[in-house]
This record gives C-alpha cells, structure tokens and sequence, in this order.
C-alpha cells in the first residue's frame, strides 16, 4: 500500500452553495480554509468524485416528510428552518449532495477502493433528526452513509465516533435501539443541543451500544486523547466494527468562537494516530471521517493539516508522543462516570 493510496478525499465547490445568512457561523468560507488544508497534500492523496444522494439512501434515516418539507422550503429560500438552521435557494441540492459523498466515500473504503477517506462537505449532519433539522444540519451524512454500508454493502457492526464539541443528538437517536451501531461521542457538556449525559446508554436491543462522553469546558488534547485511550479504544476492541466513521467537527479547538475546549493541533494528531491504530487493529484500516462544525478558520486548517498528516505517515509514532501521558483529575471523573453508567455493558472501561 503505498502513501498516496492511504486516504482519498472528496469535495466540490458545490458545498459552498449552500449560501448563509450575513454573520452566520456555518458559513462557506469554511469549505474554503478545509480545502486550502488539503491543497498541502495534493501530490499525496487521491479522489473521490462527489455525487447526489438517491432518495433512498436519504429515507433510510430520515422520514419522507422531512425530505418533502426541505426540498419545498428551498424553493422558497431563503428561509430559516428553525433559528439556527438556514436553506438557500441550493440548500437542497448541496445537502443531497453532501449525503451522497459521505455515501460514496464509505463504499469506497468498504469495498477496499480506498483504504480510508475524508468528506470534506457541508452542510454539517449529525444534529438531523429522522423528522427534523437543526443545529446547521439539514440531512445526517454519517447516519445516512452507515445505513447504505449495512444495507448495500454487507457491512454488519459499524462504529461511530463523535467528537464534534457538540453532541450528535440525532446521530444517537438514530441508532439508540440498534445493537450493530456503536455510537461514541465526546463533546462539551452542558452545551448545545442539551444531550448527551452519561446515563444515555441506548434503548432496548441498543443499551450499551451508545456511550457518551459528556466533557466540562476547558478540556484539551490530554483529556481527549486519554478518554480516547481509555473509554473508545476497550469498547471499540471489544465490539469489533467492520468500518470506523468519524463525525469530524473541528470546534473542540482552542479558537473556535462556539465552544470553550482547548484542543490544538498536535491533539487532532494523537487523536487521528490513536484511530488509525485502531482502524488497522480491528478492521483493515478502514475509516472514513465525515467533517461536522469547525467555525474557526484556524482550527479547520490545524485539524485538517493534522489529521491528514496523522493517516499519510509511513509509520505513525505513538498517539501520546506529542502529548504528556493523561492522568488529571477530570480524566478520571469522566472514566469513573462513564463506567458506572456504562457497567452492565461495558466493564472493560479504563482498561489501559
């Protein structure tokens, strides 16, 4: 495997349709810090052409009254859906759009075309419920692309992980009573959208199959790399997923004008080294990050640089190489809470 075919990408110009109001966070200027990022590596990396979501794919989550109510709102743009959430007269397409390359990526990586891949698209999915959006996200990319991975593909147990700075409510309640979705999620917490807490553990057949990281504000690379170290990777080996997505939002950095985390640069390199490991440990390497938020430009182009860094080097050094080894006080709050939440599915929680 040599280095170009490591990690291919999908973007378009399209995304950048998807026009904001003036002011507005969830802008297209985003797109364009992410792709300046990726230009780095050009001569390294390969592509994915982007496509249109089938309608199909889209009603495996989201119910058809949804999809009828964002294809009408569009026509009438622009519009607010609900306070934070905008469409422009090409919302609808360049949210089909971004489904359908979210889509297209993890086939790839699925049938072994690829041996791992980035969607940089917009807008964001992972606050979409099946009958609502909200929080920037009009369709769920992750979700929508997991569905077609298990149901087009074969693919049986995916695993998700969130770490977005804020949690990805409708993500969870898409898979909460699925037993073949492990859905993990750091993010600050309380914080928008007001989920996430530790005793959110799924429903039904899905008890322990979602498992969440609520995180106190202030928290940077070596909490998350130790939460990371110690609550996804035990339950990841454990659950042994076929395929890895990544709901990549970028505003746990320390610059980002919507949250209070404090990850730099060198925290998305450990986090993505510690993922790929996993990735090569437990399913031939195959992982597909999906980007959510990311609302500074400066945070966009670090995780970006990071993480592409992180999937390209020949033989990554340790995850913690970079970052003093985690042992404060708020890591062991957060693996302490999390395992008694999560005792009766999970007791391997802290397990180096």
């Amino acid at each position: 495997m040599t280095v170009r075919e490591r990690i291919h990408v999908v973007e378009d110009i399209r995304f950048q349709d998807h026009r904001s109001p003036a002011g507005h966070p969830e802008r297209p200027e985003r797109l364009r810090a992410v792709s300046r990022a990726i230009a780095r590596d050009e001569g390294r990396i390969a592509r994915i052409a982007p496509r249109m979501a089938d309608p199909v794919e889209i009603l495996r989550v989201h119910d058809r009254d949804h999809l009828a109510h964002v294809e009408r709102a569009a026509a009438r743009a622009p519009i607010h859906l609900d306070p934070d959430t905008y469409l422009s007269e090409a919302s609808f397409a360049v949210a089909s759009l971004a489904a359908g390359s979210t889509v297209e990526a993890a086939r790839r990586v699925a049938r072994g075309e690829a041996r791992s891949a980035l969607a940089a698209v917009r807008p964001p999915g992972h606050h979409a419920e099946a009958d609502r959006a909200m929080g920037f996200c009009i369709f769920n990319n992750v979700a929508i692309a997991a569905r077609a991975l298990q149901q087009d593909e074969g693919l049986a147990k995916i695993l998700i992980l969130d770490w977005d700075v804020h949690h990805g409510n409708g993500t969870q309640h898409s898979f909460a009573a699925d037993p073949s979705i492990l859905y993990v999620s750091t993010h600050q917490f309380p914080h928008y959208p007001g989920t996430g807490n530790f005793a959110e553990v799924g429903t039904g057949k899905g008890e322990g199959a979602t498992v969440n990281i609520p995180m106190p504000a202030g928290c940077g690379d070596s909490e998350y790399l130790g939460a990371l170290q110690r609550i996804l990777a035990p339950i990841a080996c454990r659950f042994a997923p076929e395929l890895i997505l990544v709901s990549c939002g970028f505003d746990a950095h320390r610059d980002d004008p919507l949250a209070s985390m404090e990850i730099g640069r060198n925290g998305y390199l450990a986090m993505t080294r510690l993922l790929r490991e996993l990735a090569e440990e437990l399913c031939g390497g195959r992982i597909v990050f999906v980007l959510e938020g990311g609302y500074a430009e400066s945070g966009l182009i670090d995780g970006t640089t990071a993480l592409l860094e992180a999937m390209l080097e020949e033989t990554p050094p340790a995850p913690d190489r970079l970052i003093q080894a985690p042992s404060g006080s708020t890591l062991h709050m957060l693996v302490d809470r999390v395992a008694a939440a999560q005792s009766a599915h999970h007791p391997e929680i802290g397990t180096p």
